[in-house]
């Protein structure tokens, strides 16, 4: 009888938590409650993808979407990095370079070797035709063998 009794307790406790992972996750896996930067931060990669295929009004769209997730996250928790960056690529994105700037600089001033922000800020130093600026973010990025580092050297060297 006790046997019995430990498989019914130990069923129903597996029900209860198939329950709970299923109650807080959507049909692709995700969970449902991510933060607001996690939501600005897929909405950034899927504009990026988008993006590269030419889907430039689908990506502007995302990018919009991206920033008012990212701008509520930095308002809840101010200062960030990785919230920082985003904001400022976002921002890029949609062509205020002004206000872009203004976030990687900010997330600069926190995290001085960031590799994200560093590296769109250099992208931002070449769309604004300030290309030694570029090269001193690039200066940063040099010892740390990293794609990053890459990708703005290879930007530099086609301007």
């Amino acid at each position: 009888m006790k046997k019995n009794l430990s498989l019914i307790i130990i069923f129903y406790l597996s029900l209860i938590t198939l329950s709970y992972g299923a109650a807080s996750s959507g049909g692709n896996g995700a969970v449902s409650s991510s933060s607001n930067y996690d939501k600005g931060a897929y909405l950034i990669k899927k504009a990026k993808k988008l993006e590269k295929k030419g889907k430039t009004e689908k990506a502007k769209k995302r990018y919009e979407k991206a920033l008012s997730y990212l701008i509520k996250s930095n308002e809840k928790k101010p200062n960030q990095p990785d919230t920082l960056n985003y904001l400022g690529f976002a921002l890029r994105k949609l062509g205020d370079f002004k206000e872009a700037e203004k976030y990687y600089l900010q997330g600069l001033n926190i995290k001085p070797d960031h590799n994200g922000i560093n590296e769109y800020l250099g992208e931002l130093y070449i769309q604004t035709n300030r290309l030694d600026l570029a090269e001193g973010r690039l200066e940063v990025l040099k010892n740390c063998k990293c794609e990053e580092y890459e990708e703005l050297k290879e930007l530099l060297e086609n301007n």
